[in-house]
């Protein structure tokens, strides 16, 4: 099935089995990719895989049958990412979906100079939708609009993210190696990640950070850029999580 075009289709575009394809998604199915009526493809909706087939002459397809595909991480991963000048975040944005995180939440910080329209978050968007279909994700990372610093220390005490083991990613001594961090966090929880802009912390938000409960953590003695050092975390923590559950089965 993995050789089949996945397409991300909303709920909204379901009616019983039937699917209503969006312009842009007939376009890219007729136009770019050339299937005809009848041809099949994956049409990924709620977490669920589905083998779906055109209809032949109406904008349409409809479900033939649930595919059976377990592609996510077994413990969920947030990223918290300071914002990077030019286009360095649409690189975080689809190299962290497709590693797969499933929040990613845009950080203002004291030394951030983006600020973003909402043209740009609806273009992060579309990215991570294009990178799920292209990583065989079962789902497609929700991602928000950014808040400030303040708001995501907040944040990260709710309800929705209480479950999860809270990371800072810091430049200096007080960070114990990230691969280190991990050993302790127990399976049942997630973790949320929080990456600094170019400059990184200011003294007083990695302070804030720690005394709310943020477990300072090292990628290594060499300094990362802020692109790179988001998709360092995130690959250390993908690969921890996958190795852990391939040894909880074996």
């Amino acid at each position: 099935m993995a050789h089949l075009q996945r397409l991300v289709i909303e709920s909204s575009q379901c009616i019983g089995s039937d699917i209503t394809l969006t312009p842009e998604q007939q376009h890219y199915l007729m136009r770019v990719l050339r299937l005809k009526g009848g041809d099949r493809f994956i049409a990924i909706c709620n977490q669920t895989w589905w083998l779906a087939q055109l209809h032949l002459c109406e904008p349409t397809a409809q479900c033939l049958e649930p595919v059976s595909i377990q592609t996510e991480l077994a413990q969920s991963i947030t990223l918290f990412a300071a914002l990077t000048k030019g286009q360095g975040f649409d690189d975080v944005v689809r190299a962290t979906t497709e590693m797969g995180i499933a929040v990613l939440i845009p950080l203002l910080t004291a030394r951030t100079i983006m600020n973003p329209s909402d043209s740009k978050l609806e273009r992060w968007r579309r990215i991570a939708t294009e990178a799920a279909e292209q990583s065989c994700r079962q789902i497609v990372p929700e991602i928000f609009a950014p808040i400030s610093f303040e708001q995501a220390l907040t944040l990260a005490h709710t309800e929705h993210f209480a479950l999860q083991q809270r990371l800072i990613c810091v430049t200096d001594t007080e960070g114990i190696n990230l691969g280190q961090a991990l050993v302790n966090v127990p399976s049942e929880v997630g973790i949320l990640m929080m990456v600094g802009p170019e400059g990184g912390w200011t003294s007083a938000e990695q302070t804030m950070a720690i005394a709310q409960g943020f477990l300072p953590v090292s990628l290594g003695r060499r300094v990362l850029r802020a692109v790179t050092a988001s998709m360092a975390a995130v690959a250390i923590l993908a690969h921890h999580i996958e190795a852990k559950s391939k040894t909880s089965i074996d």
